[in-house]
């Protein structure tokens, strides 16, 4: 089953970083990225831009669509990334979860099922 988990964390705090840190740090998401592809398990994966670069489209009932910059909620925590991984069971995408943890202290990851939307069909 495929699973997506999204990076949820605090935007920014990198500008007080240094090159040495900002190597470590990106060494620990590379190293992940590599054991997940080479387990198998790796569907898709990417970091975002910032949430000032979003659009949000709000469809509403009887109304035209409102379009507007900015992430769909402003709060201090952001979605950053996501990956897509094919796993056996959620307790197996818990488990890789747990070690893409260690990249990111104190983040949050929403992690759900991939369903499979056919048009005209009910998802199983």
């Amino acid at each position: 089953m495929r699973y997506m988990f999204s990076l949820i964390g605090e935007e920014g705090g990198w500008q007080d970083t240094s090159p040495e840190d900002m190597k470590v740090e990106m060494d620990r998401w590379e190293v992940f990225g590599r054991e997940a592809v080479e387990a198998g398990v790796m569907v898709a994966g990417d970091a975002l831009q910032e949430s000032d670069t979003a659009t949000t489209l709000r469809i509403q009932q009887h109304a035209e669509p409102i379009v507007s910059d900015g992430p769909f909620a402003e709060t201090k925590e952001q979605l950053l990334g996501f990956y897509i991984v094919d796993c056996q069971s959620l307790d197996e995408v818990l488990e890789i979860a747990r070690e893409l943890g260690a990249a990111n202290p104190g983040g949050a990851y929403e992690i759900r099922p991939v369903g499979v939307f056919i048009p005209g069909k009910t998802a199983a």
